[in-house]
């Protein structure tokens, strides 16, 4: 997939496509609510972009919870790209991101039908599945060795 390329977005100029490709993936395919999905946290938050082919076509944010803690959320890949493994490279791009910030834990809640996906990146399950957005989702941790 040479023509992927994956980027840190630069806000406010990107947030235009990185919120048509939330809404399309959140609000129309699963439903959330509007206020849930932008939840103005967005301007606190550093966010990736991919484009194949020049368009683009997913997304994710990574929030810095303290200066050991990161939490990324709203991946979100357009269906018509989907099985292409475009939301694992979002997600291996996010663990630099958050790595080269000599930051020591992940945390995600993941959809629970897509936990498979986090497994493969060393993310464990943590507690029970729970309800969010209307979504079963459950906790995840992904702990970087010190090592560097």
């Amino acid at each position: 997939m040479s023509n992927l390329v994956i980027k840190i977005a630069e806000l406010p100029k990107d947030f235009t496509a990185i919120k048509a490709i939330r809404k399309s993936v959140f609000q129309e395919e699963q439903g959330v609510d509007p206020a849930l999905e932008f939840d103005g946290k967005d301007e606190i938050s550093d966010h990736l972009i991919a484009y194949l082919n020049m368009e683009v076509v997913g997304t994710t944010r990574i929030r810095y919870l303290d200066d050991k803690t990161a939490k990324i959320e709203r991946l979100a890949v357009l269906s018509t790209v989907r099985g292409q493994g475009i939301g694992k490279k979002i997600m291996e791009n996010a663990l630099q991101v958050i790595a080269n910030q000599n930051i020591t834990e992940v945390v995600i809640h993941a959809q629970e039908y897509v936990k498979d996906l986090y497994k493969k990146l060393d993310f464990v399950e943590e507690g029970e599945i729970f309800e969010e957005a209307n979504i079963l989702h459950v906790k995840m941790r992904k702990r970087f060795s010190q090592l560097k």
